[in-house]
């Protein structure tokens, strides 16, 4: 199959803690794996009440902060942040009142936690009793008896919860979740929900203008890594047909893996973007509940606005 090219990267985003506003970059490293681009949620929110990571959509205010490394990262470091919070208070990583001041902001205990290593997976089990279990079984030969009853248990009521589905709405198709999901908040040693990368197309964003003119479709809602600037010959909601595909930007070959599923973050207010819920209505609606693509990079190399992007 020959190569086809599908556009350029617009624009590069990494966000340094999970659930705030990121960083624009014009270039960036990224790494091979399940790691991303290099620094990208470095640092996240521990919920001292419930005993596990969780973010904006435990936390949705978070999503009004921002925050930027004080150097670049590396791969052998995670560097320290600084947090902006909605009133313009700067809060630095490793200020010792850092996790009482997050706390107080969202009236809730929480712990600011750099990223641990992947042996560490009590650092990332979630905190559902029988959750090691579920893991087990997510992982073994009961895979598919196991998705038939999830629709008639907790966790379908949970994660309607989480992804803010509404009655008569469909909700996650488990098939598509890797097994280490069910145990643990994100893939050991990552703080992403799924997928290292994430990739967003004007086309696609374009094409939900179209369908819901009245909302703001702006690329900060669905905080990809990667916008790609479609080429104009290329129409509606493109990337949901990349699943499976390799992708080439930049120096980097990149396997797809599956649409990105969306749930209540895309609606909740950011900086200069009110909340709207009619965001996520009109994609579970008119998009098959995703918008955008992830994947993972076959190996590590540069990235850069401009670069052509290449379907295989």
């Amino acid at each position: 199959m020959s190569a086809v090219t599908v556009g350029t990267i617009s624009e590069i985003w990494r966000y340094p803690v999970k659930s705030m506003a990121g960083e624009r970059l014009t270039t960036v490293e990224v790494q091979a794996g399940n790691m991303g681009l290099l620094g990208d949620r470095g640092w996240a929110l521990r919920d001292d009440a419930a005993g596990e990571i969780r973010g904006a959509k435990n936390f949705p205010t978070l999503m009004l902060c921002s925050a930027r490394y004080r150097e670049p990262p590396r791969a052998s470091l995670i560097p320290d942040v600084e947090i902006t919070l909605p009133d313009g208070k700067s809060l630095a990583s490793d200020d010792r009142q850092v996790h009482r001041s997050l706390s107080e902001f969202l009236e809730h205990p929480v712990s600011l936690m750099r990223l641990q290593p992947a042996s560490d997976k009590a650092h990332y089990r979630r905190a559902q009793a029988g959750s090691s279990l579920i893991g087990k079984i997510a992982r073994s030969r009961w895979r598919p008896w196991f998705e038939k009853l999830l629709p008639y248990t907790k966790l379908e009521r949970d994660t309607r919860e989480l992804l803010s589905r509404e009655e008569g709405e469909p909700s996650l198709d488990y098939s598509t979740i890797p097994a280490d999901l069910f145990e643990f908040t994100s893939p050991p040693g990552t703080y992403f929900d799924l997928w290292p990368l994430h990739l967003l197309t004007t086309a696609s964003l374009a094409e939900m203008a179209k369908r819901n003119p009245k909302a703001a479709w702006d690329v900060r809602r669905f905080r990809p890594n990667f916008l790609i600037s479609s080429l104009p010959e290329l129409a509606g909601l493109i990337e949901a047909e990349w699943g499976a595909r390799t992708i080439h930007v930049g120096e980097v070959a990149c396997q797809m893996s599956v649409p990105t599923i969306r749930c209540g973050m895309t609606a909740h207010a950011q900086a200069e973007l009110p909340k709207d819920p009619t965001v996520l209505r009109s994609i579970v609606r008119e998009a098959k509940q995703n918008l955008g693509v992830y994947g993972s990079a076959l190996h590590s190399g540069r990235v850069s606005e401009g670069d052509a992007v290449t379907l295989l």
